[in-house]
């Protein structure tokens, strides 16, 4: 054997060691393919049904929010009505109802004034004083505001 045929042999066999493990890489490719087209197989099966039940889901919470914001409306019609009901009873009632109260207190204070001692008699304390809105003002003090 001449060197030339020890060389093609060598490159043979290297070839033939290249071929194989080329085979042995394409076939755990294979096998690798084939296991992810199950797992994407499988995933879809398994995503489909949870798709459409969020898509069921968002439906319904669509359904609620359209439900909620019917709501919301009919109460801010209700407020609207009650604030005008408000505004109509104060301003129908109200000005009548300050000039009663105010003829009440006109009519206590005619009828206290009545009972109080003459003119030069000792005085109690509260002849003395005079009730205004809730607090008493001095004599002294009202004798300056009308003079």
């Amino acid at each position: 054997m001449t060197g030339g045929e020890v060389a093609g042999i060598l490159v043979a066999v290297f070839w033939a060691i290249l071929v194989s493990f080329l085979a042995v890489v394409l076939v755990r490719l294979a096998q690798t393919l084939k296991a992810a087209t199950r797992l994407v197989a499988d995933v879809t099966e398994q995503a489909v049904p949870l798709l459409a039940d969020a898509s069921a889901t968002v439906r319904s919470a669509q359904t609620q929010l359209d439900r909620v914001d019917a709501i919301a409306t009919d109460v801010q019609e209700v407020t609207s009505n009650a604030s005008a009901l408000s505004s109509t009873v104060a301003s129908t009632f109200g000005g009548p109802l300050v000039k009663v109260a105010a003829f009440g207190y006109g009519v206590r204070q005619a009828l206290s004034r009545k009972g109080a001692p003459a003119a030069g008699s000792a005085a109690p304390e509260r002849a003395a004083r005079r009730t205004v809105v809730g607090r008493t003002v001095p004599a002294a003090r009202r004798r300056n505001k009308k003079g």
